[in-house]
Formats: C-alpha cells, sequence, structure tokens
C-alpha cells in the first residue's frame, strides 16, 4: 500500500496556494492595463475583480461540504481543472467579441479553482500537523503573500521588458502543472474530523456556537482589509506613487516573512492576541497609505503588511484551535464568509469609486471617454488628478473596518483569557 508522504503534499499544497496567489497579485498588476485596453470604467474592473471573490465562498463552501465524501484528493484534482480552464480563458480574453465577459467568466473559473484548494487544503494542513496546527497554517498561508510577491514582479518587470500581459498570465501555468502532476500521484488522509470519530450531525450543530458566529462576522472585516486592500493598491494609489505595484510588493513581502516566522509569535500571544495585534497595526498601516506621500507611503505599506499578515490564517487557526468540532465545514465557512464580503464590499467601492472621480471631473464629464484610448492629453490630466484625489478616499473610507476589529478583537482577547483556554501547539 502507497504510504504517506507528508512533505510532498505540502509542497503541493503550497504550489497550489501558490496558483491562487499568482492569480491575485498578476490581476492586481493589469487591472489598470486592462481598463485601458478594452475600455473599462472602475464598476467593470471591479465586478470582474469580484467575480473570483464570488467563485472562491461557492467553492470553499460547497468543497467543505463534500470534502469528506469525495475526499480531498478529488476535490484538488477538480481544483487543477479550473484552474487550467481560467488561465486559457483569461489569456485568449483579446479573441473573444466581448473581452469584457471572457475576463469575467475566466476570473470566476480562477475564484472557483482558488476556492477549492482552500477547501481541501486547509484541512489537510490540519490533518498532516495536527499538534501545530496554527504554525503550520501560517506557514502553508505564507505562499499567498508569497506568490503575490512573485506576481507583482513578474507584472513590474515584464512591463519593463515591454512583455504583453498575456504572456504573465500564462507563467501560472506553471505551477498549476506542477500541483497538479504532483496531487495525482499522493495518497491523502481523512480529515481531522474523520481521524477524531466527531459524527456529521455534531459537526453542523457545532456551527451554532455564538463564539463561531462571532468569528464568521470578523472575517468580514480581516478579508476585508487584507484582500480589497491589496487587490486594489496599484488602481488606488497609481496616481499617488508612481510604483504603486511596488507598494503591494512590500507589504506581500512583509506578510510572506511574517508568517514564515509565525510559530513563536503565536506561542507567544496566542491565536487571539495575535488577531488584536494585527487589528491595530493595520488601522495604523492603512491611515498612512490613505494619508501620506512619497517614501512614507512605502512605510505604512510594510506597518499595513505587518497588520494584515497573520489575519487569514489565524482566523482559520482560531477555528481549528478552538472549536475542533466544526471540522473541514467550518474551517470553509470561515473562509468563505471572507471572500463572499470582500466580493460585496468591492462592487459597492468600484461604484463609490467611479462616483469620487466624477466628483472630480468637470461637470457633465464622460467618464468613459476620459478612460478610453481616445482621451485627450488635457482629459488624461484631468482624470489623473481625480483619481490622485478619490484613491485615498477609498482608503480612509475602509479604515473604520480594522477600527471596529480593535475593539472586537479586544473583547476577544478579554474572553479568551478569562477562559483560561490553552493553546495546544
Amino acid at each position: 500500500m502507497q504510504a504517506l508522504n507528508r512533505n510532498q503534499l505540502f509542497i503541493a499544497s503550497c504550489l497550489a496556494l501558490l496558483v491562487t496567489s499568482l492569480s491575485f497579485g498578476i490581476r492586481a498588476g493589469i487591472l489598470s492595463r486592462l481598463g485601458i485596453e478594452f475600455n473599462l470604467d472602475k464598476a467593470e474592473l471591479s465586478s470582474i475583480t469580484a467575480s473570483a471573490f464570488w467563485g472562491f465562498p461557492l467553492a470553499v463552501i460547497i468543497g467543505g461540504m463534500i470534502v469528506d465524501v469525495i475526499g480531498m484528493k478529488r476535490l484538488l484534482i477538480l481544483a487543477f481543472v479550473f484552474h487550467m480552464a481560467g488561465i486559457l480563458l483569461t489569456y485568449a480574453a483579446d479573441k473573444f467579441s466581448s473581452p469584457y465577459w471572457a475576463l469575467f467568466i475566466s476570473t470566476l473559473l480562477i475564484g472557483i479553482a482558488n476556492g477549492t484548494v482552500e477547501a481541501a487544503c486547509n484541512p489537510l494542513v490540519t490533518a498532516l500537523y495536527p499538534d501545530n496546527k496554527t504554525t503550520k497554517l501560517n506557514h502553508f498561508h505564507l505562499w499567498f503573500p508569497g506568490g503575490i510577491v512573485i506576481g507583482t514582479l513578474i507584472v513590474y518587470f515584464f512591463n519593463q521588458a515591454a512583455i504583453s500581459w498575456q504572456m504573465q498570465v500564462a507563467m501560472m501555468l506553471i505551477p498549476a502543472l506542477l500541483y497538479g502532476v504532483l496531487f495525482a500521484k499522493q495518497k491523502f488522509p481523512v480529515t481531522e474530523r474523520v481521524a477524531s470519530g466527531i459524527s456529521t450531525s455534531e459537526m453542523y450543530r457545532s456551527l451554532a456556537n455564538p463564539l463561531f458566529i462571532f468569528m464568521i462576522i470578523c472575517m468580514f472585516g480581516t478579508a476585508i482589509t487584507e484582500l480589497f486592500t491589496g487587490q486594489w493598491i496599484d488602481v488606488l494609489l497609481r496616481n499617488v506613487s508612481g510604483n504603486a505595484i511596488l507598494i503591494l510588493t512590500v507589504s506581500t513581502g512583509v506578510m510572506a516573512l511574517g508568517r514564515a516566522f509565525a510559530g513563536p509569535i503565536v506561542h507567544k500571544l496566542a491565536p487571539h492576541g495575535v488577531l488584536l495585534m494585527s487589528a491595530i497595526l493595520s488601522a495604523f498601516g492603512l491611515y498612512l497609505l490613505g494619508n501620506t506621500s512619497g517614501n512614507m507611503i512605502f512605510f505604512g505599506a510594510i506597518i499595513f503588511g505587518m497588520g494584515v499578515c497573520y489575519f487569514w490564517p489565524t482566523m482559520l487557526g482560531f477555528v481549528s484551535e478552538y472549536l475542533p468540532k466544526t471540522g473541514a465545514v467550518g474551517l470553509n465557512l470561515i473562509g468563505g464568509a471572507g471572500m463572499f464580503a470582500v466580493s460585496l464590499y468591492m462592487m459597492f467601492m468600484g461604484s463609490f469609486y467611479d462616483q469620487l472621480i466624477a466628483k472630480n471631473l468637470p461637470a457633465g464629464a464622460d467618464l468613459k471617454l476620459y478612460n478610453s484610448m481616445e482621451a485627450t492629453l488635457e482629459m488624461k490630466t484631468a482624470l489623473a488628478a481625480a483619481n490622485k484625489a478619490a484613491g485615498p478616499e477609498i482608503l480612509n473610507a475602509t479604515l473604520v473596518i480594522p477600527l471596529a476589529l480593535i475593539v472586537a478583537f479586544t473583547g476577544l482577547f478579554f474572553f479568551m483569557k478569562n477562559k483560561k483556554m490553552a493553546v495546544v501547539q
């Protein structure tokens, strides 16, 4: 019988998450370019981007419900198929009569693939490392910011070399093919919930735990703070900083380093202490991004990266450690809730962003015309000024979310401290 190869499974999981993160980093880098090439306004760009955040919760929630039935291996084969279809359709978007719909559908497919990866890999990591779950989830999830760094650098250097955005998208095929091959050859364990003998009915009853519901609500805020800001940073700050995409590179680079060294921090502060610290730093970093200029923006990016660094994996780790009976469904509902909140917020902010830009343009200006290839130099100058004013306003509007999280996680910190629940690492 084939032996379980824990290291190979973990490496393949990291490669699968790398494809997810490359899709975020490269899409963030080419978003403005797509808007110009296909004459898309901010609302259309936001709906394309948001489709990834619709596909993700759909896949992660359904995947969480069926992972124990069909197994993690079959779920990851489905993720591979969706990734390949989404990447290839994005690559060929300019060949369709409606590039908008080609980009929308392809981004949706990639979002479904990304959610399916999370649906299988989060319970896989906790099953592989039952005595070190929060730390190993941080190590696994370091490939999300790590991949965004790689993706943004691909965009930056490929743009410098005048290499097409299509070739930038095609770079995602390399890790996708690698994880597909690796997973196809491996034997998989059962999920931790199945291994511990917790029944399916008990798992679903555990979802009504008030603490779990509280964490779902908090995940709305942590996901929006991290993912909305990261995905839109190049658009929001392009006219404020000459190298806006490098701001994302800096913040996600800090995130990757932080997650790599998560173990001692999680042991020292416990998950609830880490979450409170993260909310405070996120709020301060977001304030700096929206209210400074020049090199101070990069300082803000460092603080922001330190803040959002532990949000996602530590939210998952908290649920896995303190609410283990919720099983794979609990882990994946947390992730799905976060992505769903981001999709709604992104759609709302896309329209709000257009309104802010229009407010700063001459009365009666056609935003589509100002944003098109036919725009005059005067129009482009006026649009750049309007964008420069609107981007930081969006960041300042978003600042209220991490401020609310500080209050929520302060309450959680004292609640957990009073409960005196020991962290098992």
